[in-house]
């Protein structure tokens, strides 16, 4: 699941392939950009600002994708054969040695990279980015002391780049439930301090890890763990749908170590 470590690693590896080098081939496959054409022009970086990836080109352009739940961009060799459904590749920007090929992204637009913040300009401050600001982060959590704290931190508007896993992992680590209201968290700055310190232990790994162990069964406290033994304490994990989008935002958390509050 894309969160901000593995976009901060796509684009980094998409700034490895694209960045100096002219596109000599580029289809936008979705509708609104039917006839755009970046093709002819350089890739002059690509960055990531949360969860959003931002591929800027020559001219004062800028290719915004989001990846949200199973988006993917993939790389390949000059003359390597694609991987995947045809139909769910939505952008494809090459060059003469590498193409990145973007599979199933829910967002995709072209706009004035002068405008980028029409986009992005919400978000708070960026768990791997230049911008990060933990006393800022802090005050935007607690702004709404009422609000579940699973809610509060997948609001990109607080801290920018935690998604669904690292909300379940980090209120795990909190001993509080995701539930329970931001007011019941007893340390706030050392959460923040967590979220900071875990996304940027993973944004070089493929396989994602939260606690010591190197076990592929055991690399995460309680994510994906419900009905499972708590690692810590072996009661059964819970889950359960939260938020607006509770449908793709299923939530996990041990009822014995973490508190209501």
């Amino acid at each position: 699941m894309p969160e901000g470590d593995t976009v901060w690693r796509t684009a980094r590896l998409l700034h490895e392939a694209l960045a100096g080098r002219r596109l000599t081939r580029c289809d936008l496959r979705v509708p609104k950009l039917a006839t755009a054409d970046l093709t002819g022009r350089e890739v002059t970086e690509v960055v990531p600002r949360g969860k959003h990836l931002m591929t800027r080109v020559e001219g004062g352009l800028t290719l915004h994708s989001h990846l949200r739940m199973d988006g993917a961009w993939m790389l390949y060799a000059d003359g390597e054969r694609w991987r995947g459904p045809g139909h769910e590749i939505r952008a494809v920007l090459g060059n003469a040695a590498r193409t990145a090929v973007g599979y199933r992204l829910p967002v995709l637009e072209l706009l004035r990279t002068a405008a980028e913040d029409r986009v992005v300009g919400h978000l708070g401050p960026d768990l791997l980015g230049p911008d990060w600001d933990p006393a800022e982060a802090e005050r935007r959590l607690l702004a709404d002391p009422a609000r579940p704290l699973g809610e509060a931190l997948l609001d990109q508007r607080n801290l920018a780049g935690i998604g669904n896993v690292y909300k379940s992992e980090l209120c795990f680590l909190a001993g509080v439930s995701p539930y329970a209201p931001v007011a019941a968290l007893p340390e706030p700055g050392r959460l923040v301090a967590a979220a900071k310190r875990l996304l940027e232990a993973n944004r070089d790994r493929v396989a994602r890890t939260t606690t010591p162990s190197r076990r592929p069964d055991r690399r995460l406290w309680v994510y994906g763990r419900g009905g499972r033994p708590c690692l810590r304490c072996g009661t059964a994990v819970r889950k359960r749908a939260q938020g607006e989008t509770a449908d793709e935002r299923v939530t996990y958390w041990c009822p014995r170590c973490q508190s209501d509050g």
